[in-house]
């Protein structure tokens, strides 16, 4: 298939890591189910919140690679080796996209041939924060005792290289940081490489990104995370398009997407899970937090531009969603601008459920609207009670069964970046 005569981008594999599942099967229930993977530092045998923390989060704190491996990869030791030898003394981000990786390469059937020249794109920037702030800890008081290997696992592209041997991707590669939008941008710059025929297949991934307590005091000091309001359940905190919202929750997690060009796709006999059909990316034009509807409106359309579809056409909205004071209200506009009156696409936020993942908010976002598609329902927002704009149409607190042929995912970022990927069955 082609698009305008050019080649045409479709998902064939994804992968997901996340405390909430770490399988496709347990992704898809879980959101049907609305269930939460936020948690209360402390509960369920977790370690207690260190100064600067955040009291509640969706973390990767008991992560095991080797177990990941014996739940996941339980009739191939070879691979269950090479990834442990390879990524087993990285950090947390290039673990984790390891382990999402090649879930995504073995949901996509690829096999060693079809990898050959195929491209790489790590979502996200700044992803090791807290193996750094350790590692700058440990210097301090014995300098005697700093890895060596410090020198390459504080890089970024640390994972890039993880990735690239434990799947044998081997084309191009390199990482792309578009701080809480990266994710998506990613997955746009995949497309290109694949619609342009430059790569005929290329795995985009989105590391856990892991912040050290410096960040996170940041965060809560500015008011962009919520903080505890004494509810007894910690998942109610974080509340999309509501009028009680008070900020974002944090979330860890990976995902990853394999992209293929229709043609080889085709060739292989892969299964398609949906049609890249557009995309569209804009700035503000202007530094700093504030989010700015205009922006991301430009944005939307620029997408459902590229991709053909009228606003009319778009089924479901992943919206970004934060539960921040201020995006939400401007993310709001935006849709209520783009849609119009017509506002047939349902609207829903995934970080209820995942907290608010950073650079690789937009992957999973994307994987987790790519099993809404395949399944026939839209997840429902428990903590959304009041909603913000009448006239915005929320799918609710309970999932909404019904077809979804083309879906919009959509991603914002500080520094006014705005991204937008419209998907089609």
């Amino acid at each position: 298939m082609t698009d305008g005569g050019r080649t045409e981008a479709v998902v064939t594999g994804a992968g997901v890591l996340h405390a909430l599942a770490d399988d496709l099967a347990g992704f898809a229930a879980a959101l049907r189910a609305g269930r939460s993977a936020v948690r209360a530092a402390g509960e369920r045998g977790e370690p207690g919140a260190p100064d600067g923390a955040p009291p509640a989060g969706a973390r990767l704190d008991h992560f095991s690679l080797a177990d990941w491996a014996a739940r996941l990869l339980p009739d191939d030791p070879g691979t269950v080796a090479r990834l442990r030898g390879v990524a087993g003394r990285a950090a947390l981000p290039a673990r984790t996209a390891a382990c999402a990786a090649l879930a995504a390469v073995r949901d996509a059937g690829l096999r060693a041939s079809d990898l050959d020249g195929a491209a790489l794109i790590v979502a996200g920037n700044n992803l090791a924060l807290s193996h750094q702030a350790e590692a700058v800890r440990t210097f301090a008081t014995r300098p005697g005792r700093l890895r060596p290997s410090y020198a390459l696992t504080h890089m970024d592209t640390d994972t890039v290289g993880v990735v690239s041997e434990v799947t044998g991707v081997n084309g191009e590669g390199w990482t792309a940081g578009a701080a809480s939008a990266s994710g998506t941008v990613a997955v746009i710059l995949g497309s290109r490489l694949v619609r342009s025929g430059e790569a005929p297949v290329c795995l985009v991934v989105a590391p856990a990104t892991e912040l050290s307590a410096v960040e996170l005091r940041a965060f809560r000091d500015s008011g962009a995370m919520a903080d505890t309001d004494g509810a007894a359940e910690p998942w109610r905190l974080c509340r999309p398009f509501d009028r009680r919202r008070r900020g974002f929750v944090y979330g860890q997690g990976a995902a990853a997407v394999v992209l293929e060009s229709a043609q080889h796709a085709g060739r292989r006999g892969a299964r398609v899970r949906a049609r890249v059909a557009g995309h569209g990316q804009r700035l503000d034009g202007r530094r700093g937090t504030a989010p700015d509807a205009q922006g991301q409106a430009a944005a939307l359309r620029a997408a459902l531009a590229h991709a053909g579809v009228a606003p009319r056409d778009v089924d479901y909205v992943n919206a970004h969603g934060t539960g921040s004071v201020a995006g939400d209200a401007a993310e709001a506009r935006a849709l209520l601008d783009v849609f119009g009156p017509d506002r047939h696409a349902l609207v829903n936020s995934t970080k209820p459920l995942l907290g608010h993942c950073l650079t690789s908010a937009g992957l999973l976002e994307l994987v987790a609207t790519l099993l809404q598609m395949r399944e026939g329902f839209r997840h429902g927002n428990p903590n959304t009670e009041q909603p913000l704009e009448e006239g915005l149409p929320l799918v609710g607190r309970t999932a909404v069964p019904g077809a979804v042929r083309t879906a919009l995912c959509h991603s914002v970022a500080f520094s006014g970046i705005n991204a937008a990927v419209v998907l089609r069955s």
